[in-house]
């Protein structure tokens, strides 16, 4: 049974004190800037850090995403931080002592053309070279791993075939996120929510500390974490980064038994489908093709989403729409994370994870605590900095990754 909350009545709720100076800030209190500050203190031995969350606890994106785990990339880069990731997800229940309800079910990624068919036996044979559990099957295959879905030719976009992951699969992301909370409170790191950072302090090109809508608080180090808004807070600092923010949506069902025994993702026609622990259907979609801060997206993402999963699954035609929600998602060039220094001294940023950064979390929080303790790349990470997009070192997992960014 996992531990319970100290029995202080400011837990995630303190007030910093001006005169405070912190070691490292880590600014998002999400899944990334958790599990950066429990790494921090774990492995780096720094607890006199703070994270900054301007909302509530793991409210932004964690509170918005399909949950889904795997580490079938295609580029060797993404390959070894993503599998490096599930590694994480397989030891962390037992490492934090919290049962995040992690359920290995397999991924299946379905090919619906004859480019996505070469595409995905391509995937898989560099997903072995890799290490990475990975095998192709044919419909059939497919309908034994899902009886569900739908595999005749009748239909628009036919399953010609599919990837299959075994060891991915879902967990719950608000365990998660306490999971990774109440690691770092027992280790000493502050919780500090309703706390927006406004602007930065700076000593010549170092930043020395954050403005907030709590006050100032002092740093030495300061680590960006905020899905969908680092661009904002790194032009704060002097910084402009390669990305875009976007919409990206997705939607539950009521609660029914369970139906859908493992995850099934399709990027041609974007949709991908789970069913949660308490019997949910979570689909998610598409990201949409504008930019934006707002948390919804075009109904029309929405409405071609559900069309898509009622063709592939046509028991789902009798479900009803539970609730839909909108995240924000930092999305690069070549749809893969940055995990870098910056220009500004003692300023670092971990985003541009599109659609992976759910199943990234253990290893950004990793890479991330390193390179703020160190200054410098985790190993994993070092293919991942900001210098890519000065030398054209891209790590291009457009539609590679079996997503749509």
């Amino acid at each position: 049974m996992a531990e319970k909350l100290p029995e202080h009545p400011d837990f995630l709720w303190r007030n910093p004190d001006p005169q405070s100076s912190y070691d490292a800030v880590i600014v998002g209190g999400g899944g990334h800037g958790l599990a950066t500050a429990y790494y921090l203190a774990k492995e780096h031995g720094m607890t006199n850090i703070a994270i900054l969350e301007r909302g509530w606890l793991a409210g932004g994106n964690m509170a918005r995403n399909t949950t889904i785990i795997r580490s079938n990339y295609l580029w060797d880069e993404s390959a070894g931080i993503y599998e490096k990731s599930l590694q994480l997800w397989e030891q962390l229940p037992e490492e934090l002592d919290y049962d995040f309800l992690f359920s290995q079910r397999g991924v299946l990624n379905v090919a619906h053309t004859m480019q996505e068919v070469r595409d995905a036996q391509r995937r898989v044979n560099a997903n072995r070279l890799n290490g990475v559990d990975a095998e192709y099957l044919d419909p059939q295959q497919v309908k034994e791993v899902c009886p569900i879905i739908n595999v005749s030719d009748e239909i628009r976009y036919p399953v010609m075939g599919a990837t299959y992951q075994p060891r991915g699969g879902i967990a719950k992301h608000d365990h998660v996120a306490w999971a990774f909370a109440r690691a770092c409170d027992r280790m000493g790191v502050d919780i500090i929510q309703n706390c927006e950072v406004t602007g930065f302090l700076k000593d010549g090109e170092r930043v020395v500390g954050v403005e907030t809508t709590r006050g100032r608080i002092a740093c030495g180090k300061v680590g960006l974490a905020a899905a969908g808004h680092s661009s904002i807070l790194a032009e704060m600092a002097g910084v402009r980064l390669p990305i875009q923010s976007r919409p990206l949506q997705a939607l539950v069902s009521e609660l029914f038994e369970p139906v859908h025994p493992t995850v099934v993702m399709s990027n041609h026609i974007h949709v991908y489908v789970s069913q949660a622990h308490k019997g949910e259907l979570v689909m998610g979609a598409g990201v949409d093709s504008f930019n934006g801060y707002g948390q919804r997206g075009g109904f029309h993402i929405i409405e071609d989403q559900m069309a898509a999963a009622v063709e592939l699954f046509p028991i789902f035609a009798r479900a009803h729409l539970l609730r839909t929600w909108g995240g924000i998602v930092d999305t690069t060039l070549d749809a893969s994370p940055i995990i870098s220094p910056t220009p500004v001294e003692g300023l670092y940023v971990n985003c541009g994870w599109g659609t992976g950064g759910f199943k990234g979390t253990p290893a950004a929080g990793l890479t991330f605590a390193h390179t703020i303790a160190t200054g410098a790349p985790h190993p994993l990470s070092a293919p991942f900095v900001l210098d890519r997009f000065e030398t054209g070192h891209l790590i291009d997992e457009h539609g590679a990754a079996a997503v749509a960014h």
